[in-house]
């Protein structure tokens, strides 16, 4: 199941195109992962700077609720599966 396909936006009434386009930031940051792991950066700490640099742009852009809210939802996401690519554990 792709990490996107169950991801429920912050602003419900976003068109498609803004769908389409976390798609495709979805890929780019993907391919940034590849990268710094080939560059010996340890997928970890990739995790983990990506998660603070999301949060804080969100933050930015949303405020602190919205936020807060948008990561009240994150741990059953992640129960269900949601971000789950191959073997569940």
């Amino acid at each position: 199941m792709s990490a996107l396909s169950d991801d429920l936006p912050l602003d419900p009434t976003l068109a498609e195109d803004v769908k389409d386009a976390r798609r495709v930031a979805y890929c780019y940051l993907e391919d940034a992962f590849a990268e710094a792991r080939q560059d010996g950066l340890d997928s970890d700490a990739l995790a983990h700077a990506a998660l603070f640099a999301a949060m804080r742009t969100l933050v930015e852009t949303y405020g602190e609720e919205a936020t807060a809210v948008f990561a009240e939802a994150l741990p059953e996401k992640i129960r269900c599966g949601n971000f789950t690519t191959g073997t569940r554990h």
